[in-house]
């Protein structure tokens, strides 16, 4: 814990719960909205032909790809709420730029 925190720059270990619990949240979240907006969208599961093992798996890729930028947002939002949005959102900005995706920050 003591490494986590210093990497991270975390100077408690309520803070180090707080955002043990934001990232938890957020994955759930995240998860659970993916769903309901696919089938907002008009991309149900049984619009994917359940016999044939690619359906459900262009089904469940559709799903990943949503679920990344929901948790990307959710994940600054309920770093906010929670009162740690300036590690979250370092935390965002350092995440994006690792991935090649900074220049949507800019």
């Amino acid at each position: 814990m003591k490494k986590l925190k210093q990497r991270w720059g975390v100077s408690s270990n309520l803070q180090l719960a707080i955002i043990f619990i934001v990232f938890s949240i957020t994955g759930s979240s995240a998860v659970y909205a993916a769903k309901p907006f696919l089938n907002w969208i008009g991309l149900n599961r049984e619009n994917f032909s359940p016999d044939f093992l690619w359906g459900g798996l262009i089904y469940l890729v559709f799903r990943i790809l949503l679920i990344f930028p929901i948790y990307q947002f959710l994940l600054v939002i309920y770093g906010w709420l929670f009162g740690q949005f300036k590690f979250f959102w370092e935390f965002e900005k350092k995440m994006l730029s690792r991935m090649g995706l900074g220049f949507i920050l800019k």
